[in-house]
């Protein structure tokens, strides 16, 4: 079995009274991390009651998007002068631009009636 000893704290648990005090404060961090945890589930909770939703506001509205996906659509402008445009990253593009190409293969390249 091993043996912990800290030379700050003057605990060890090589003896029984040190295992009973690790035990110890073992217990209260587990009890202090639950009552966080239930604290945090009651806030998001009474924030939902009230209509509020958590996470990052979205930088591109549906408007905005109907646009970026005719532009790519047409291949005449690039995803980095989209980008440029909307003032977001390519990378914020790039999941729009693979769901236009996969709607694309699932119509057959047909225009959808």
């Amino acid at each position: 079995m091993f043996e912990f000893e800290s030379l700050t704290e003057k605990v060890e648990t090589g003896s029984p009274s040190g295992k009973l005090i690790f035990h110890v404060f073992a217990a209260l961090a587990e009890f202090e991390r639950n009552l966080i945890r239930e604290r945090t589930i009651a806030g998001l909770k009474a924030a939902r009651s009230r209509g509020r939703r958590g996470g990052r506001p979205k930088k591109l509205q549906s408007k905005d998007l109907k646009t970026i996906k005719a532009l790519l659509k047409t291949n005449e402008v690039s995803v980095q002068e989209v980008a440029v445009r909307f003032g977001v990253s390519r990378s914020t593009l790039l999941p729009e631009r693979a769901r236009l190409k996969q709607s694309e293969e699932l119509l057959g390249g047909c225009e959808p009636m």
